[in-house]
């Protein structure tokens, strides 16, 4: 049997176009990538997320010489959130990056492991979050939900273990 998948998501020209919330956190967003700490990779990620009591958190990519110990951006901004404001739940969430090393014109997307920190968040609270995707200028991509970047997330149902009928 074949199944499909697929998704709609919306692409705009750049920031000009969105509506005044979106791009207002996405300015955020571009702006707060000088605040990384990426002397390694040199590609400075920002997320700013828009709660629901109208707050704006803002979190970075954080490297190391270790590099498995660094942290991306979108994760640091999940538990920046959850350890200051626990009671709050996250809207929206703006991501952009500076490429010192080149251009910064593409949209960026979450890598895999903040796909499925972000829909762990998104089951923790039955909140989607929509996510706001770019670069320092040019074409955005809007998600209306993490789960549309991660269509098999693994999640707390995969752990539950089977009762076995006698």
């Amino acid at each position: 049997m074949q199944k499909d998948f697929s998704f709609k998501y919306e692409v705009f020209a750049g920031i000009n176009e969105l509506n005044k919330e979106d791009k207002d956190l996405l300015e955020k967003a571009r702006i707060n990538t000088k605040s990384a700490y990426a002397p390694y990779s040199n590609f400075h990620v920002s997320a700013v997320a828009l709660l629901d009591n109208g707050e704006t958190v803002s979190a970075t990519n954080q490297e190391n010489a270790s590099y498995p110990v660094a942290i991306c951006a979108e994760r640091t901004l999940l538990g920046a959130v959850s350890s200051l404001q626990p009671d709050k739940l996250i809207k929206t969430i703006a991501i952009s990056y500076d490429n010192k090393n080149g251009e910064s014109i593409k949209p960026i997307t979450p890598c895999g492991i903040c796909r499925q920190s972000l829909v762990e968040y998104e089951n923790r609270f039955q909140q989607n979050i929509k996510i706001i995707m770019s670069g320092l200028e040019g074409e955005v991509l809007v998600v209306e939900n993490a789960h549309q970047l991660l269509p098999f997330s693994f999640s707390s149902d995969d752990m539950k273990v089977a009762t076995i009928q006698k």
